[in-house]
């Protein structure tokens, strides 16, 4: 659905996902700056987590709102979402980065593990580009 007209009432806000999108950037300039410490960098980590689960959740408000059936979008799997968004031109990546992401998320959300964190974070600026292109795609379709 691309914008043709005023957005209706109950258009979803993407001003959760520009924070956390701004929020990212922030994080990642200052953990570029001392990649040494640990505690930018768990905030970062942090940052990416909140940004992830926003990005999910935009998504989905999105094509929910979108969609002429919106207990379609509710139903499908998360593979299927993301398959969805691709053939809309939401995204840049396909299904096998975004199931990355996923992952990613997943190992955050255990115990804190240094490998881990460093992993996320060598990741962090591609999903960051994901992120902002997603907010943006959403900015220009809700306008």
């Amino acid at each position: 659905m691309t914008s043709s007209g005023p957005p209706r009432d109950d258009a979803p806000s993407i001003e959760p996902l520009r924070r956390a999108v701004q929020r990212l950037e922030e994080g990642l300039a200052r953990y570029r700056g001392d990649t040494f410490d640990t505690q930018i960098r768990d905030g970062l980590v942090q940052r990416f987590e909140f940004t992830y689960e926003q990005s999910h959740k935009m998504l989905k408000r999105y094509l929910e709102y979108a969609s002429p059936n919106p207990g379609q979008i509710d139903e499908m799997t998360f593979q299927d979402m993301i398959r969805t968004a691709n053939e809309q031109g939401l995204l840049l990546g396909d299904w096998s980065d975004w199931r990355g992401f996923r992952e990613m998320r997943g190992a955050t959300s255990h115990a804190y593990d240094e490998e881990v964190a460093l992993r996320v974070v060598q990741r962090i600026p591609r999903f960051l580009e994901e992120a902002a292109h997603l907010h943006d795609r959403l900015r220009e379709r809700l306008a």
